[in-house]
């Protein structure tokens, strides 16, 4: 996966098909971007693109609710769906206020995002920093066998390296590597897929993608479905040029499909619809 020190995720951005999937979804987010109600109701769509997300991830997490359930609701105590899905647009709310820190300090923004998705669901000791040797994780989506406490602090603090370093992979690249990355290690005892979901988001973002947050990737991977995503993340982790490529695409098609609702959304708007 390495090519130079400096910059060891160039390479990904050349791999088969990867390429394409880049300019594919420049090119979609340009276009939501010039439509006429973002000159005048970006906000609303950005809201509108939080609420979908989180209902995107939260369904993947495996609270799979309809968006209006989402949006009537007001008590996400209870049952584990409901916590499920209020840890998501939790993460929705914050994911915004934390882009100044990323760059500097993404070790420190992801214990803040467990710490806001555990939302006291886990024992205090627990949340906010990666597992100690021995605890176990609750991430049923993914089978994957889980990396022992030494070699999650480890990746992390590598992932960490290379986010600080920046470099010129695509935006798009760098999020899904961040994203998998996540995934693979698990290295909360709870919410790692809404974590990492919410980690693509903040990538996405904070790289100048999508400044308004208006193309939700997760709502993407949801409709893409479950056992899609899994297969996707398989080729992560196995970590061969062909599974890194179908990850990467992966994502990227995600991220248009988002596109794709946010488009929708500004039409209704733009009909008085919404």
């Amino acid at each position: 996966m390495s090519t130079t020190a400096s910059d060891p995720l160039a390479a990904l951005g050349s791999l088969p098909g990867v390429p394409d999937a880049v300019d594919s979804v420049r090119k979609a987010v340009d276009r939501v971007y010039g439509h006429r109600v973002m000159r005048r109701r970006s906000n609303e769509v950005t809201a509108e693109a939080a609420l979908r997300g989180s209902r995107g991830s939260a369904a993947l997490a495996g609270a799979d609710w309809n968006l209006e359930e989402v949006r009537r609701r007001t008590d996400f105590s209870g049952e584990d769906e409901a916590r499920m899905v209020g840890a998501a647009l939790r993460l929705s709310a914050e994911a915004g206020q934390l882009l100044s820190i990323w760059r500097q300090s993404p070790l420190r923004v992801l214990a803040r995002l467990h710490l806001v998705a555990a939302g006291g669901a886990t024992p205090d000791d627990a949340v906010g920093r990666p597992r100690l040797a021995g605890e176990s994780v609750d991430e049923p989506l993914i089978e994957a066998p889980v990396p022992g406490a030494e070699e999650v602090a480890g990746r992390l603090e590598g992932l960490s390296r290379l986010i600080i370093a920046g470099g010129s992979a695509p935006a798009l690249v760098m999020a899904a590597v961040v994203h998998g990355e996540l995934l693979a290690l698990r290295p909360f005892g709870s919410h790692n897929g809404l974590v990492a979901r919410t980690a693509e988001r903040i990538v996405l973002i904070g790289s100048g993608l999508d400044p308004k947050s208006i193309c939700p990737a997760e709502v993407g991977h949801a409709e893409q479905g479950r056992a899609a995503y899994v297969a996707a993340f398989e080729g992560y982790t196995a970590g061969t040029p062909e599974g890194m490529a179908a990850w990467i695409t992966h994502c990227g098609r995600s991220v248009e499909l988002g596109v794709r609702e946010s488009t929708a959304v500004c039409e209704a708007l733009q009909r008085g619809a919404a």
